[in-house]
C-alpha cells in the first residue's frame, strides 16, 4: 500500500532548521479549529492567514492584509501547509533563508464553517467561514481563482461578509500594530527586544501596515518621550450626570451643520467605566447594571482608565431593526443577547468632553470603541447632512425614526433644540390609570385606560386594547393587585369608566398610536411595554414642534460676488458656502487649536499674508488665547470653536487655515505629529506616494498609526495623532531624529534639510512642523492656489488612485461630505497612542 504523502514535506524541505528558529513539525493527529495570522516582513510585507485543518495549518499570504470592507477582495496566495507548532512562532527568520524577515503573531483564535457548510469545501475552492479572533471576527469568504498560464500557485480572494464586524478597509491592518502574544511592535521583534514582564499582548488600538520597500531606516536613537497610559485599575466609575434629551419636531433639519443617527427603540442609558468595572445607569440615574450583565462585562474590557458614555440598549432582530417589546422580554429572561449602541462621550480618562463640539466627541468615542465588543457594544454611526435619506430608509425598514444633532454643539444635560428627534410613527409614554376586564376566555383584560399630565393635573388620554401577550397580561395583573384603588385618579368619560378597575397612577406604558382625536385621546393605539426607567409624574403629551428656523450664524459675508479665485471663477460667497458646508468636518481638528490664517482680502492673485495674532477685528466668533513667546512675553493667538468662527475668518478675507500641533487647553503638549513630504520640482506624484507609503511603514513598525492627507498642492502629509502627554521638545526631537535617520538610510530619495540645493531630485521630509509655534495646513482647508484646491483626508487604501495632491477643490463640498460618512474614511485622524520610546 502506497504511503500517503507528508503534507509538511514542502515546508520542511524549504527550511534549514539549523539556521532558522522556525519549528519543524509533524502532522497533528488530534483535530482542532484554531486560526492565526502572522504579519510577515519578508520580500514584501504581507499577512499570513492560517486555518487548522487535517492536522496542519492551511496557509495563504494575503498581500495587503485582511480588509473589513465587504467591497474589497484581497489577493490571498496559497502557500505550503505549516505545522501546528508554527501557531505561536514570532521572531526573525535570518536573511537569506526562505521567508527571511520579521514575523509577528498578529491575531489568533478559532474558526468554523458557517452552518450547513464544511471544512472540506476548501477542496472545492470556496470556503464560507466565521472567525472568532482577538482582531478578526465575523463571517469571511475564501474563493479560489482559476489558474492563469504559467502560474504555479493557486490564488484566492479573501473577502469580509457584511455583518456587524464590517468596517473600513484599513480597520484591521491600519489599527493593530502590536503582537497579540507579546505586545511588541515589528521593530521591537526585529531587535529581539524582550516582551513586557507581564507577558500580555498590547491590545490597545494602534495603526499602520501596508506594502513598502524592504529598505528600512534605523529608528531614531536617543531619549524617547513615551509615558505609560494611566493604570486602568486606578480609576473609579464616574458618577451619573443628567442626560441630554431631544426635542420632537415635525421634519428633518437640512444642511451639513447636522449629524443624523438612527433613533433606537430601547432604554437610554449612561455607561460608567472605571477600574475594570462598569455601571449602567438609566436616564433617571437608577443603577441597572444587574439587568444587563453581558453589556457590563463587555464594557469593563474596553481599554480605558475611565469613561462616561451615552447610548441606548436595544434588542436587534435579524434585519437590524430594534424592538422595544423584544427588549422587555429579553430583560425578563436575564438581559442577555442585547446591544448597547454608544453615541456620545461625556468624559474619557478623567477629562470632561462636554464642552467640545458634538462631532469631536463622536470622533473620540469612535477611537475609544473601535470595533466595539460585538454584539454587546457597538458604535452608533452617523451621516453628515443627508438626513432625509436616512429618515426615509429608517421608516421603510420599520424603524422608529432618526435623531439629528448640531455638529458643533456642546453636551448639555437637559432637553435642547440642538438635538432633534423625528419619528416615523407616533409613540410616547402614558400613565396607566386603570383597566377593564375581558369577557373572553383566557384573556385577563380588554383595555388599559391611559392618562397624561397637564401641569399638576392628570387627564384621561384614551385606551389601548392591543399588543398584550399572555405573559404581559399576567405581569400587569400582578402589578394591578398591588396598586388597586376604589376611585378613578382623574375624570374619565362615563362610557369608558363603565366596568373599569382603577389603579394608583404610577405605572408608565409605551404606546404607539396613529394620532390624537378631536377629543384629545389616542386613536388606533397599541401597547409596546412598561417603562420602569421613567417616572409617572413626568409623563406629558409630546407634540411635534415646527422645525426651528435655520440657525443664524450671525456672520454676514460682505461683497459675496467678489472673485477670489479668478481662474476657477469662485467668489467670496462661494468660498463661504464651501466652508459653511464642510465646516462640520473641520471641527475635530480645527476647533480649539491656535491657527494661522492666510488672508487674501482682494483674492488669491493679489496680496496675501499670514495672520496668527488677534488684532481684535474678527468679531465675537473668533477667540484669542494668550501664549508665551520666546522673549517671555505673551501674545494673543487666534482660535475658533465652531462654524460661525470659520465664517468670520472667511469674511475677513481668509482662505487657508493652518493649525498648531496642540490645543489651546494644553499648548505645550502636542496632539499630533505631521510629516510633510515636499518633493523637488522634478519629481512626480508617484514618487511622493511611494515615499508616503514607506514612511507609513516605518512608523507602523515602531507602533505609530498614521493617516494620509492630500495637501492641495504637490505633496502629502503623513499624520500620527498623539495623546497629549509628551511636551514640544520631546516631540520635536523624535521628529528630527526620525527624519535624519530616514535621510541617512536613503540619501538618494530623502533629505531632512530645507535647503533647495540639497533637495534636488529628492523629497524633503519636513519635520519642522513639529516644533512649538509651527503650523500645518488643516483638513478640508482651501488653498490659495490655482483651481481652489483643498487639503483632503484620504485612506491609505486609496492612495494609489490619486494622481496629485490637488484632487479635490472648493467645488467638491458634496463629494467631501459623502466621503466623510463613508466606510473609506471611518475613524480617519483619530488614534489613542503616545510617542514611542525609541
Amino acid at each position: 500500500m502506497a504511503k500517503k504523502p507528508d503534507p509538511l514535506e514542502t515546508y520542511n524541505r524549504k527550511r534549514d532548521f539549523a539556521k532558522t528558529k522556525e519549528p519543524s513539525g509533524k502532522r497533528a493527529r488530534k483535530p482542532g479549529n484554531s486560526f492565526m495570522v502572522q504579519k510577515h516582513d519578508a520580500t514584501r510585507l504581507h499577512y499570513d492567514l492560517r486555518l487548522e485543518k487535517d492536522g496542519v495549518l492551511k496557509s495563504w499570504a494575503v498581500t495587503r492584509g485582511p480588509s473589513l470592507d465587504p467591497a474589497d477582495k484581497r489577493l490571498a496566495v496559497e502557500t505550503e501547509d505549516h505545522p501546528l507548532s508554527y501557531a505561536t512562532f514570532e521572531g526573525t527568520i535570518p536573511k537569506g533563508e526562505y521567508g527571511g524577515g520579521t514575523v509577528m503573531l498578529w491575531d489568533r483564535g478559532t474558526w468554523a464553517p458557517i452552518a450547513g457548510k464544511g471544512a472540506d469545501d476548501l477542496d472545492e475552492g470556496h470556503l464560507h467561514f466565521t472567525l472568532d479572533g482577538e482582531r478578526m471576527k465575523g463571517e469571511w469568504l475564501l474563493v479560489r481563482m482559476k489558474r492563469r498560464p504559467g502560474e504555479k500557485r493557486d490564488n484566492w480572494l479573501l473577502r469580509k461578509v457584511e455583518d456587524e464586524h464590517a468596517g473600513a478597509p484599513d480597520g484591521l491592518t491600519g489599527t493593530y500594530l502590536t503582537s497579540v502574544s507579546t505586545g511588541r511592535t515589528m521593530d521591537e521583534i526585529a531587535k529581539g527586544k524582550d516582551p513586557p514582564r507581564n507577558g500580555e499582548g498590547d491590545h490597545a488600538k494602534h495603526g499602520g501596515g501596508g506594502a513598502a520597500s524592504r529598505s528600512s531606516p534605523p529608528p531614531p536613537r536617543a531619549k524617547g518621550a513615551r509615558s505609560p497610559s494611566p493604570s486602568r485599575g486606578g480609576f473609579k466609575p464616574p458618577a451619573f450626570r443628567k442626560l441630554q434629551l431631544a426635542t420632537l419636531v415635525d421634519a428633518v433639519p437640512g444642511g451639513s451643520a447636522w449629524l443624523h443617527e438612527m433613533k433606537y427603540d430601547g432604554y437610554r442609558c449612561l455607561l460608567s467605566i472605571g477600574g475594570r468595572r462598569a455601571k449602567i445607569f438609566t436616564r433617571s440615574g437608577l443603577d441597572w447594571t444587574d439587568k444587563f450583565p453581558e453589556i457590563a462585562e463587555a464594557a469593563a474590557e474596553l481599554e480605558v482608565g475611565s469613561a462616561l458614555l451615552d447610548g441606548e440598549i436595544v434588542s436587534l432582530d435579524d434585519r437590524g431593526v430594534t424592538s422595544f417589546s423584544a427588549l422587555q422580554q429579553a430583560i425578563s429572561e436575564g438581559g442577555r443577547g442585547l446591544t448597547l449602541f454608544l453615541f456620545d462621550a461625556l468624559a474619557i480618562d478623567g477629562k470632561d468632553l462636554t464642552k467640545l463640539p458634538n462631532i469631536e466627541r463622536k470622533a473620540r468615542l469612535a477611537s475609544l470603541i473601535g470595533e466595539g465588543k460585538p454584539p454587546a457594544i457597538l458604535y452608533a454611526e452617523h451621516v453628515v447632512g443627508a438626513g432625509e435619506k436616512l429618515f426615509d430608509a429608517m421608516c421603510e425598514a420599520g424603524g422608529e425614526g432618526i435623531v439629528s444633532k448640531k455638529a458643533d454643539a456642546p453636551y448639555r444635560g437637559a432637553r435642547t433644540k440642538s438635538w432633534l428627534k423625528v419619528k416615523c410613527t407616533r409613540r410616547q409614554e402614558f400613565v396607566v390609570m386603570g383597566w377593564t376586564p375581558s369577557d373572553k376566555a383566557g384573556r385577563a383584560l380588554r383595555n388599559l385606560l391611559l392618562g397624561v399630565r397637564e401641569g399638576k393635573t392628570l387627564r384621561y388620554a384614551g385606551k389601548v386594547g392591543t399588543g398584550f401577550s399572555q405573559a404581559v397580561m399576567t405581569e400587569l395583573m400582578a402589578k394591578f393587585d398591588k396598586l388597586g384603588r376604589k376611585t378613578a385618579p382623574a375624570e374619565v368619560p362615563r362610557a369608558e369608566a363603565r366596568g373599569a378597575r382603577w389603579v394608583t397612577p404610577s405605572l408608565v406604558a409605551e404606546i404607539a398610536f396613529a394620532e390624537f382625536t378631536a377629543e384629545n385621546v389616542v386613536r388606533h393605539a397599541s401597547f409596546l411595554g412598561l417603562r420602569s426607567d421613567k417616572k409617572a409624574d413626568a409623563v406629558t403629551v409630546e407634540k411635534p414642534a415646527a422645525l426651528p428656523a435655520a440657525d443664524k450664524d450671525d456672520v454676514r459675508i460682505s461683497n459675496p460676488d467678489r472673485v477670489i479665485f479668478p481662474d476657477a471663477k469662485i467668489t467670496k460667497g462661494a468660498l463661504a458656502d464651501y466652508y459653511r458646508a464642510v465646516g462640520t468636518l473641520m471641527l475635530p481638528t480645527l476647533s480649539h487649536r491656535p491657527v494661522s490664517l492666510v488672508r487674501c482680502p482682494q483674492g488669491r492673485a493679489k496680496h496675501c499674508f499670514f495672520q496668527k495674532h488677534d488684532a481684535g477685528s474678527f468679531g465675537p466668533h473668533v477667540h484669542a488665547v494668550p501664549i508665551r513667546e520666546k522673549d517671555g512675553g505673551k501674545e494673543d493667538y487666534l482660535y475658533v470653536e465652531d462654524v460661525p468662527g470659520i465664517l468670520a475668518c472667511v469674511q475677513m478675507g481668509s482662505i487657508e487655515f493652518h493649525g498648531w500641533g496642540s490645543r489651546v487647553e494644553a499648548v505645550e503638549m502636542p496632539d499630533r505629529l505631521v510629516f510633510d513630504l515636499d518633493p523637488d520640482e522634478g519629481l512626480g506624484f508617484d514618487a511622493v506616494k511611494k515615499a508616503a507609503t514607506d514612511l507609513r511603514r516605518y512608523l507602523d513598525d515602531i507602533g505609530l498609526q498614521t493617516f494620509a492627507m492630500l495637501t492641495g498642492g504637490k505633496g502629502l502629509h503623513v499624520i500620527a495623532p498623539l495623546t497629549p502627554e509628551a511636551k514640544w521638545p520631546a516631540v520635536k526631537d523624535f521628529a528630527q531624529r526620525f527624519a535624519l535617520a530616514l535621510a541617512e538610510a536613503e540619501p538618494d530619495r530623502f533629505t531632512a534639510t530645507m535647503s533647495k540645493a540639497k533637495r534636488k531630485g529628492r523629497i524633503f521630509l519636513d519635520w519642522l512642523r513639529n516644533q512649538r509655534g509651527s503650523t500645518a495646513i488643516l483638513p478640508y482647508s482651501a488653498r490659495a492656489r490655482e483651481g481652489a484646491p483643498i487639503a483632503a483626508p484620504i485612506a491609505w487604501d486609496e492612495l494609489a488612485d490619486f494622481e496629485g495632491g490637488n484632487a479635490f477643490s472648493v467645488k467638491d463640498a458634496e463629494t467631501l461630505l459623502e466621503r466623510a460618512s463613508s466606510r473609506t474614511l471611518q475613524g480617519w485622524g483619530v488614534a489613542d497612542q503616545v510617542l514611542p520610546d525609541v
